[in-house]
């Protein structure tokens, strides 16, 4: 099978990844700001471009949804 699929949409809206950051992997001005938070959720671009960073994997869902993308867990 050689047919090409297009993964950049789902239901006519572009796809979005989330993910858990750990605090650790950030830059020390981003890490300053959090207070003890451990983990982070970053949506990314299917491009891999990081969109936005929030406090939790719901909000980074409502997030998307709200700006018209679909959002999809990545590990």
């Amino acid at each position: 099978m050689d047919v090409k699929y297009d993964f950049g949409t789902m239901n006519g809206r572009p796809i979005v990844y989330v993910r858990p950051v750990k605090v650790d992997d950030l830059p020390e001005e981003v890490r300053a700001q959090l207070g003890g938070v451990d983990t982070l959720y970053a949506v990314h671009s299917i491009e891999g471009e990081r969109l936005a960073l929030v406090r939790d994997r719901k909000m980074a869902f409502f997030l998307a949804r709200q700006n018209d993308m679909e959002p999809v867990t990545v590990h």
